[in-house]
């Protein structure tokens, strides 16, 4: 699976978490909290999703400050 595909696989994945979110200004730069406004939960909603999505678990207790942390993650870890 490309990069460019797992991007959007994140980006379905937010629009489904905050269908209110215009992701168009979303890039592999935008900050989780500031720049998506994700919080502890939708942080927590997040990663269950990704998990179901990509078909792994997350190690321990990662911490990501930007989606290119969090892609970086993704891509180092599916099977996909």
């Amino acid at each position: 699976m490309q990069r460019e595909d797992i991007f959007e696989g994140l980006k379905d994945i937010l629009k489904q978490i905050k269908p209110s979110m215009d992701l168009s200004a979303v890039n592999e730069d935008s900050q989780l909290v500031r720049d998506v406004g994700l919080d502890s939960l939708t942080i927590l909603l997040l990663s269950l999703a990704v998990e179901n999505k990509f078909g792994f678990k997350f190690e321990g207790n990662p911490k990501f400050t930007t989606v290119s942390e969090v892609l970086d993650y993704i891509c180092s870890h599916t099977t996909l």
